[in-house]
């Protein structure tokens, strides 16, 4: 997928927003907290690929082939593709839907429900039991 693809698909996902920060990084975030960056390459001429990497996932995709642990984020478990056309568009939008998905389903449940999001039920509260001191 080139950056512009990215772009658009990044933008249709639910509750998704564009900013451009950081001297011209391409920034997308879910409730204001980022899910995935277009920063430009080393030499100037082209765009990575920054995303927040699913929990279980990342040991593994930060040593796969085309991926490293993502600069300045890696320790929030964020990984980088130099270069995201390398990739099949199928597994590249897969990939940015479970970032989207992760950072939405972090988001506190009040701002889930103002955004569109359908967050899991809460648990069920257990009720002490109050018994008769004379029982």
């Amino acid at each position: 997928m080139t950056p512009a693809a990215i772009d658009r698909f990044c933008r249709s996902l639910r509750a998704a927003t564009r900013i451009v920060q950081w001297e011209g990084v391409i920034v997308f975030k879910v409730g204001g907290k980022m899910f995935a960056m277009l920063p430009q390459t080393g030499d100037g001429r082209g765009r990575e690929l920054w995303f927040k990497a699913d929990d279980v996932y990342y040991d593994t995709m930060k040593t796969a082939p085309g991926f490293r642990p993502c600069p300045y984020l890696a320790r929030a478990r964020w990984v980088a593709i130099a270069n995201p056309a390398r990739l099949p568009p199928e597994q590249l939008k897969a990939y940015l839907r479970r970032a989207h998905a992760v950072i939405a389903g972090r988001l506190p449940r009040k701002a889930q429900l103002a955004l569109g999001f359908d967050p899991p039920p809460r648990p069920a509260r257990r009720r002490r039991a109050y018994f008769d001191a004379e029982a």
